[in-house]
């Protein structure tokens, strides 16, 4: 059985013993960006309803399922409510999570989550969730570093290189680095981080390399120009979440025993 039916086994698995319903699955992490290393994991998220009744209860029920954490696999899902919640504040990492190019499970209701989220899309709430991860990035595993995880170098450059995209386009940016690289950017910068990129797919998680000053300097300036701006941009949050609302009741009443 190939990875993919594997995993697809499992979401099956989860369905059955915690008596839900999958909508949504997909691959999140470095196999979603194009960036997997060998020993890359499979960080699969996924998205579920429960039965209506379910939700018809005075104690408050788990809204997240942690389901497999080991070497080859992180599986783990929100619930519907949880979901449709991060997407009315504009949550960064859940509008990668509709983009992702690596689908497992997918559904006809799941079309008009995909819908509404279009409209909750924030600048301000991406662009500061990316320059947080490329500074926390930058401070704890790059700067003044001799030897560096090529592993980190991307998980500064890919949110940086985001920002640069939200700025211009005003919408969700690609998941897939390759995307992301398609942007304006020097020469001597753009080789250095495709051979970067080379020893990323070749080499272990693990692997350090001798710091590259000019993609070291690159991530530097842009850390100072992308954070200036997401501190400075206006709220652009909608505020209205009668939409998802009723994509809620819609779904989760679709979701009744017959």
């Amino acid at each position: 059985m190939d990875m993919e039916n594997e995993i697809r086994t499992r979401l099956s698995m989860v369905e059955k013993e915690r008596n839900v319903r999958i909508l949504y699955a997909v691959e999140s992490g470095s196999r979603a960006w194009g960036l997997a290393s060998p020993d890359s994991d499979y960080d699969v998220r996924f998205v579920y309803v429960r039965p209506a009744e379910e939700y018809l209860r005075i104690d408050e029920a788990p809204d997240f399922i942690e389901w497999q954490l080991d070497d080859v696999y992180d599986i783990n899902g929100w619930d519907l409510g949880k979901a449709l919640r991060q997407i009315s504040k504009g949550n960064a990492v859940f509008f990668e999570w509709l983009n992702s190019p690596v689908v497992y499970r997918d559904s006809d209701e799941w079309e008009t989550v995909r819908s509404a989220a279009v409209n909750y899309f924030s600048v301000r709430a991406a662009l500061r969730h990316y320059c947080g991860l490329a500074k926390n990035t930058f401070l704890t595993f790059l700067s003044q570093q001799e030897k560096v995880s090529c592993k980190k170098y991307f998980y500064a450059l890919r949110p940086l290189l985001a920002a640069r995209y939200i700025d211009n386009c005003r919408e969700p940016p690609p998941v897939e680095f390759a995307e992301l690289m398609k942007q304006d950017l020097p020469v001597e910068l753009r080789t250095s981080i495709e051979e970067l990129l080379d020893i990323k797919l070749k080499t272990g998680e693990k692997e350090k390399i001798p710091a590259v000053p000019v993609v070291s300097r690159f991530i530097e300036n842009e850390l100072n120009t992308w954070c200036g701006v997401s501190a400075a941009a206006e709220d652009d949050r909608n505020w209205d979440s009668s939409e998802l609302n009723k994509v809620f009741r819609e779904i989760v009443l679709h979701n009744r025993k017959l």
